[in-house]
């Protein structure tokens, strides 16, 4: 195989969670231009439907899925819906997250929950589903969206902190678990992205966390989604358990 044909998707299927918008979409766009037919997950069916018509434009095979990932049974029948009409799944990228800005003492259980739930045990309950698919056919990759906030805590990010923490030793050990089938599983931390809800945020807050970045500014999609596309792809063949990022912190 010529090199950067290993950077090539052609007969895979993809299976990306939180794809209704910001990174999701964009790994299940770039996933699509590489050749895979891409199944996208939500909680929001209209953004979803939106990112499977853009795939569609780009010539590849979509599905659109509402699903809420803390809830086990949607998460199974999600799969066995895909599987049922694409035959495997290739590649789970496990993007849902969302998170909460409070000290930890005014975080009430359900909202303490909420975030574990969705970041980690979201996570969880897609690999379960989608681990025996994987196994059945031979291999598969697993990517898992994590941050730089499951290495370094912030005050006030306790919650989130935790579950990104969580998410990159589940990586780790379920990268030993799977090895012997040929299932690679790794982490990445994006950095700061230019989201929509960051131009949302004050003009304090995206200079204080500029200030840690050594390119001081916000990384935009495009500079994420190759690093996740080489994890995805045959170019990747000898990395597992890792967690990488596109930048790092001073301080």
């Amino acid at each position: 195989m010529a090199l950067m044909d290993k950077f090539r998707l052609d007969g895979k299927v993809a299976l990306v969670s939180g794809a209704g918008r910001n990174l999701g979409k964009e790994i299940a766009l770039c996933f699509a231009e590489a050749g895979a037919d891409v199944v996208v997950t939500s909680r929001t069916l209209s953004e979803i439907e939106k990112t499977a018509e853009e795939i569609k434009e780009r010539g590849r095979k979509a599905l659109a899925i509402l699903m809420d990932v803390t809830k086990f049974s949607q998460v199974e029948q999600g799969v066995q819906r895909i599987v049922s009409e694409f035959g495997r799944i290739d590649i789970l990228v496990n993007n849902s997250a969302t998170r909460n800005f409070k000290p930890l003492l005014e975080i009430p259980e359900e909202e303490w929950r909420g975030v574990i739930d969705t970041n980690l045990t979201g996570a969880f309950f897609c690999c379960k589903a989608v681990g025996p698919v994987m196994i059945r056919q031979g291999g598969g990759r697993v990517i898992n969206i994590s941050s730089l906030a499951g290495v370094r805590g912030r005050a006030n990010r306790t919650a989130y902190c935790a579950s990104k923490a969580g998410l990159i030793l589940l990586t780790q050990a379920l990268a030993l678990e799977w090895a012997p089938y040929n299932i690679f599983v790794n982490a990445v931390s994006p950095g700061k992205m230019a989201t929509d809800r960051w131009y949302k945020a004050s003009k304090e807050y995206r200079e204080e966390r500029m200030g840690q970045s050594p390119l001081k500014r916000p990384v935009e999609f495009k500079e994420v989604v190759p690093l996740i596309l080489y994890l995805a792809t045959e170019a990747c063949t000898f990395m597992t358990g890792e967690f990488v990022g596109t930048t790092v912190k001073l301080s």
